[in-house]
């Protein structure tokens, strides 16, 4: 043992080091240079990286035990959630695990950290060269997509073991943000006689088709709505103004964002942020809003991480949560999957519901080897402890009538999360009544199965930068005009002293096997896209009677989900 472990305070970083072996923490993350990006030059000794370190938490079983508790309305604790204090007691890392990662970064002159509430993210700032010393094996170069540049490393990292036991993951190392945007489809006005007319979807248009009265709209003071933003993606106030004097219609709404978190800036407004903060004002009308903006622009951040890391450290956070974000799950480290799974766990047990878009690529496609496919799920879609949904579009585009499936609505099943019992019995109907079904070997028929449930995704009308934008689509849209229903249904759950519907997935999957709720349109018609080739043939999976994973329950009829999600008592599961 070297002489300086004879002082107490270095024994325990002696032994940690002392140790030859280094342990890679996250051996299966997709090291190779996404597409798009390109490497500019080897980062300078003196460039700065931001490091997150996310410790290994504890009673992570109990948190898990405590959200089915919260989330289950028999149960006699349903909606008794736990506040940010009383979580952090329950997950914080060990005195052992602090001490050791404090210690470990110490002595490679790392001090210029933060830490959230929950004591479970470092956020720390360094020099690249630091980092590389901090990190075996890590090398840190600078890339570039064109417009943005980000310094990460192509090579994996080992802590030693001593340390390894105690951290999940490193961020800011490997991942670089998923190239998003929505969709414009170009159509063709022709003649139709039946049903409504309109000429592409807005806020009146979602009204009518899921039955919310011009009198559904906000008003509890304790209720709030958000949605996140990353990757520069910025909406404008104006916009938002000049949408609703276009779109308004006659209900009660607001022209304003309440709070925004984060660096809100840039000359030029975003399509997808636009659509977002404009849809869940608008079905979610009079009702405080949040933006959360995770700009991305600076090479130091992991955007995705960083709003993860913000929900740990706030005590007063909005009640519903929509995000039109994913990545490909086989490119993420299962470490990283797993760790951001709890994370989940932790705002289900706080209260909140986190909506997330089922993604836009159908059921996916990757290519494992030669001529050999299988459909590639998206996350966090693909997480068990989130609500995902899916995309419809009217079956005549410029007539309100019945919705069939958008082929591009995201679903699946993981590769990673096994099926939660919520939903497996409607997972294992589906299954087993649908007569066509993709070849076996494309998916793990035992995963968690998404989506939950769906909106409309296409042909909608968005501001941007002043301009009325038509024809835009993707589950971007259908996301935050769910949340925002939600966001009403809290509402009046509010008003009747109802806690907030938190973690609503196993109420959902409870209430709709009954099979007499009717709080959804069920779609029927249509299979989204999967692998193109000749055993796949191009499709995925189909709409069917009740649950599928395209449109999962179907498309919300406010007033009878409204019923149900009160817990009245005709409708009781």
């Amino acid at each position: 043992m070297a002489p300086g472990c004879l002082l107490s305070f270095f024994c325990l970083y002696c032994s940690v080091i002392s140790s030859i072996r280094g342990v890679f923490l996250e051996p299966d993350q997709d090291v190779s240079l996404p597409a798009g990006w390109k490497y500019v030059e080897r980062a300078s000794s003196t460039d700065q990286v931001l490091l997150t370190f996310a410790l290994k938490q504890q009673n992570v079983d109990k948190l898990k035990e405590k959200l089915e508790q919260l989330s289950n309305p028999d149960s006699s604790q349903y909606g008794q959630y736990l506040s940010l204090d009383k979580l952090s007691r329950l997950v914080q890392p060990s005195e052992e695990t602090l001490q050791t990662v404090w210690t470990w970064l110490g002595n490679f002159g790392v001090r210029n950290c933060s830490v959230v509430q929950t004591l479970d993210f470092l956020n720390c700032v360094m020099s690249s060269s630091t980092a590389e010393k901090l990190l075996i094996g890590s090398k840190f170069n600078r890339y570039t997509n064109g417009h943005q540049t980000l310094i990460r490393s192509n090579s994996r990292y080992e802590v030693p073991d001593g340390v390894a036991e105690h951290i999940d993951f490193v961020g800011g190392v490997h991942r670089f943000p998923p190239q998003k945007s929505v969709i414009s489809k170009t159509r063709k006005v022709g003649q139709h006689s039946e049903a409504t007319f309109h000429l592409g979807v807005t806020p009146s248009v979602l009204r009518k088709r899921y039955n919310l009265s011009a009198s559904d709209v906000g008003s509890h003071e304790n209720n709030s709505q958000a949605v996140a933003q990353f990757l520069e993606q910025y909406f404008h106030q104006l916009d938002l103004v000049e949408f609703m004097r276009l779109f308004g219609g006659n209900f009660l709404h607001r022209t304003r964002v309440n709070k925004i978190i984060g660096r809100q800036g840039g000359i030029k407004a975003g399509l997808e942020a636009s659509l977002d903060v404009e849809y869940i004002m608008s079905s979610g009308a009079n009702i405080s809003t949040w933006v959360f903006s995770n700009a991305g622009r600076h090479e130091l951040q992991e955007p995705f991480l960083n709003w993860i890391t913000l929900l740990s450290n706030m005590s007063s956070i909005p009640w519903v949560h929509t995000i039109s974000y994913g990545d490909d799950e086989d490119s993420l480290s299962v470490a990283y999957l797993k760790r951001i799974n709890i994370e989940f766990m932790k705002a289900g047990v706080r209260g909140l519901t986190i909506l997330f878009a089922s993604g836009d690529d159908g059921a996916g496609c990757r290519e494992i080897k030669k001529g050999k496919n299988i459909f590639r799920p998206s996350f966090p879609a693909s997480s068990p402890y989130v609500t995902t949904v899916g995309g419809t579009s009217f079956k005549n585009p410029f007539q309100i009538t019945y919705e069939v499936t958008d082929y591009i609505s995201g679903g699946g099943f993981s590769n990673v999360f096994k099926m939660p019992a919520y939903q497996a019995a409607a997972v294992k109907s589906y299954l087993k009544r649908m007569k066509s079904l993709p070849p076996k070997t494309y998916y793990n028929a035992g995963g968690r199965a998404y989506p939950d449930v769906a909106a409309l995704s296409d042909n909608y009308w968005a501001v941007v930068n002043l301009v009325p934008i038509p024809w835009v689509s993707g589950t971007s849209a259908s996301t935050p005009v769910f949340g925002g229903i939600l966001a009403l249904i809290n509402d009046n759950r509010f008003q009747r002293g109802l806690p907030a519907l938190g973690f609503i997935n196993p109420l959902l999957y409870k209430i709709q096997e009954n099979g007499t709720s009717g709080a959804f349109f069920d779609v029927t018609i249509g299979c989204h896209y999967g692998c193109l080739d000749e055993e796949a043939k191009g499709k995925g999976f189909c709409a069917s009677q009740s649950w599928d994973p395209v449109t999962g329950w179907g498309t919300p009829n406010y007033p009878e989900l409204l019923k149900v999600l009160l817990l009245e008592k005709d409708h009781h599961p």
